[in-house]
């Protein structure tokens, strides 16, 4: 595959994602509202740890966090946390059946929204609520068919 050709594929899906997490939903919908940044660069990582790494995932989190005016370099901090996991555990992960991955999936969201949650915390006391864990669940849900989506994207 053409490296630019990859990279373009690469750099579209994220921009998606990007599209995707600043989409405005519902009062209902809107807890559901999966870390799509995070769950393509967590794809991408697996696939391609060669061209998906740690640094890219610290610029793709200052861009989220520019995106969404968090305190800046929060997501930058726990996507490259979370990719450096990814990239640790690729080899293993690649062997595991889709549902298996669900599960690695669930934690490394819920790494990223107890750091979340700690950000918070530090500025102000933050109680977790049951709208703590709808994106974690939601993203979890969903990781089989952004696994499938973005295996045929790639593949295309």
């Amino acid at each position: 595959m053409n490296n630019s050709y990859s990279a373009m594929r690469i750099f579209i899906t994220l921009f998606f994602a990007m599209c995707l997490r600043i989409v405005p939903l519902s009062d209902t919908l809107a807890p559901l509202n999966p870390d799509w940044v995070l769950l393509v660069l967590i794809y991408w990582s697996l696939a391609i740890p060669e061209s998906v790494g740690i640094a890219h995932a610290w610029f793709l989190g200052i861009l989220v966090d520019v995106l969404l005016g968090r305190h800046f370099g929060q997501n930058a901090f726990i996507y490259s946390l979370v990719i450096y996991a990814c990239l640790v555990w690729h080899k293993q992960l690649r062997q595991f059946p889709v549902v298996q991955q669900s599960a690695f999936i669930f934690l490394c969201l819920l790494f990223s929204q107890l750091l979340f949650f700690w950000f918070k915390n530090v500025h102000a006391s933050v109680q977790i609520t049951g709208i703590f864990w709808l994106p974690i669940f939601s993203g979890t849900v969903l990781w089989p068919f952004i696994y499938q989506l973005m295996r045929s994207i790639r593949r295309f």
